[in-house]
């Protein structure tokens, strides 16, 4: 990896989280008028045609995974990853939903020590309890101001990562844009599923979760264009940044989500994190870095 590269590397992560922060700040500003099911099915319908229009382009030559077990199950539990991200983004403030779902590193770190037999080692274990630390800080977790809604980021990273560890041990062969078109099909199948579900059952549900499929305005169809470009950007830019340089290198600057969450969370919902949470995500931060320097 040429040095020259980092630059390029730097740009490209920082604009990739830049478009995936933004985009969850517009779920979480649309929850009032979106249905999270409706949501997965109709981006997802925006975003397979765009993948498959890149597969053609790019000439990929085998359209179905090499193990397609393996990309089914990692497709589903990125799917349900975005489940317990978005679910939480309504009742949790933007940068605390940010901060616990980057204890990511850290569950790398575990289960590659469980089920990838990768040491920990001493500084692993300085991660994995400066994390600890920091997500207790942000959960304050005595009776008053616990919010459960608050682990669900720490659920989504969970999940992230054993689908990350599934990437890189059963479909470390597959071609990037299917198995990117894979996860948007899951997308489109869980919110198909859920939303038939609820049809065929109606409750008296309302809200982000359980209400029925919304009218769109124009608003609404711009806010899904946004979020499907959001995406895609992200996605095509990380694989960018993570070709460009190296990954100790990219992963740090990756940690630049957590100051465009909070950047949104001013802008757009009068969020301003309090000197505690603020503590909390930099014991974080640092926690994810020095796990990702082990």
């Amino acid at each position: 990896m040429t040095e020259q590269n980092v630059p390029r590397a730097i740009a490209a992560i920082v604009f990739a989280v830049f478009a995936l922060s933004l985009g969850d700040a517009i779920i979480k500003l649309m929850s009032v008028g979106f249905q999270v099911w409706q949501l997965f099915v109709l981006r997802s319908l925006l975003i397979i045609p765009v993948f498959l229009l890149m597969m053609r382009r790019q000439r990929v030559q085998n359209w179905w995974p090499i193990a397609p077990y393996w990309t089914a199950l990692r497709s589903l539990l990125l799917a349900l990853m975005w489940v317990a991200y978005y679910i939480a983004l309504p009742h949790v403030p933007l940068s605390n939903a940010a901060a616990a779902f980057y204890t990511l590193p850290l569950f790398i770190a575990l289960l590659s020590a469980l089920f990838a037999g990768v040491p920990v080692g001493i500084k692993g274990w300085i991660a994995v309890t400066l994390g600890f630390i920091g997500v207790l800080i942000l959960l304050k977790p005595e009776a008053s101001g616990f919010n459960a809604y608050a682990l669900l980021p720490l659920l989504s990273a969970f999940l992230y990562a054993v689908a990350m560890l599934l990437t890189g041990t059963k479909c470390q062969q597959e071609d990037t844009l299917v198995m990117s078109i894979a996860s948007a099909i899951a997308h489109l199948v869980v919110g198909g599923i859920v939303s038939f579900l609820l049809f065929v059952t109606p409750t008296d549900g309302v809200g982000f979760v359980w209400g029925p499929w919304l009218s769109l305005g124009t608003m609404h169809i711009l806010a899904l264009i946004a979020l499907a470009l959001a995406m895609l950007i992200g996605s095509y830019y990380t694989v960018v940044a993570y070709q460009s340089a190296r990954a100790v290198t990219v992963s740090t600057f990756d940690y630049s989500y957590l100051v465009f969450a909070v950047i949104w969370g001013m802008m757009f919902f009068g969020e301003f994190p309090d000197a505690v949470s603020l503590i909390g995500i930099g014991f974080i931060a640092v926690a994810g870095m020095i796990a990702l320097r082990r």
